[in-house]
């Protein structure tokens, strides 16, 4: 038991550490195999699953796409569980080894954008959309790093000593879901006075925030719901709904998706056609 854990004086790696996810921890970098990347007709390549994170970028570029810009892209599935993310040819777009991370091949030279953040940027400012007026710009990053900064207390915290640790721990649990509800409490107070979190207008920080808080609060993460009294922050819940009701979002949220039903998951996208057939099994889920 943890209780009586002494840390040796010098840590190491001398076998895994238990847990849903144990089997891609390991405290190195690099490569573990030779894979190189599919590359599609696109300009934009897309390398991903549909977690958090990966909703981030696939809503965002049915975003664009919905707005008019020419923003086409190939979303290849990038099965993390398995180990895909320590492939030699993700390891030269991403270092770090974490989706999502995209190629964007539009000029001479394919330029690689890895971190979610970074991703949104390069695309709000490459097709100069979902921004916000230049008055309102640092509020927008304000909270585009806050995210960043925050969201990983939510799922390396709370999510996976809740969720995903080898048993149930009462310190970490506490400890993580305190700082869950705190920030879940500055989002309220914050959307209590603004529609969207910078400027009065849908931006590149709600599409960052939504993925995890939103669905947090819609009860889709950790079964946590009730554990955490979403219900009490009805402004952030009353937000969540707003975007989960944009059709571009219905669509991102299925890309690259491996949980929930059949017809909710689309594991690879090359054109808008692919979501066809999955409207059509949603309407008709008996075939």
């Amino acid at each position: 038991m943890t209780e009586n854990y002494t840390p040796p004086d010098v840590w190491t790696w001398d076998e895994e550490s238990g847990g849903t996810w144990a089997s891609t921890n390991r405290p190195i970098a690099g490569a573990t195999h030779e894979k190189e990347l599919p590359v599609g007709k696109h300009p934009l390549q897309l390398y991903s699953q549909g977690t958090p994170n990966g909703v981030k970028i696939t809503v965002m570029l049915e975003e664009l796409l919905a707005a008019g810009h020419d923003a086409e892209y190939d979303a290849w599935l990038i099965r993390i569980g398995k180990g895909d993310q320590f492939g030699s040819g993700f390891v030269a777009a991403n270092p770090n080894s974490k989706i999502p991370v995209m190629v964007d091949h539009s000029g001479g030279t394919p330029v690689r954008v890895f971190e979610s953040g970074a991703i949104l940027m390069h695309l709000a400012e490459k097709f100069d959309a979902f921004q916000t007026a230049p008055e309102h710009r640092a509020e927008m990053l304000s909270w585009l790093f806050w995210q960043m900064g925050s969201a990983p207390y939510l799922g390396g915290g709370f999510g996976h000593f809740y969720a995903y640790a080898p048993y149930p721990m009462e310190y970490p649990i506490n400890r993580f879901a305190m700082e869950t509800k705190r920030q879940l409490d500055v989002l309220d107070k914050h959307l209590a006075e603004n529609e969207w979190m910078a400027g009065g207008t849908y931006t590149i920080a709600d599409m960052a925030i939504w993925p995890w808080y939103g669905n947090l609060v819609l009860g889709r993460s950790y079964n946590a719901a009730t554990f955490l009294s979403v219900h009490e922050y009805k402004n952030v819940l009353e937000w969540a709904k707003r975007i989960d009701a944009r059709p571009a979002v219905q669509r991102g949220r299925m890309v690259n998706r491996t949980a929930g039903e059949p017809h909710e998951q689309l594991l690879e996208r090359h054109a808008a056609s692919d979501f066809d057939t999955k409207t059509q099994d949603k309407l008709n889920p008996g075939g």
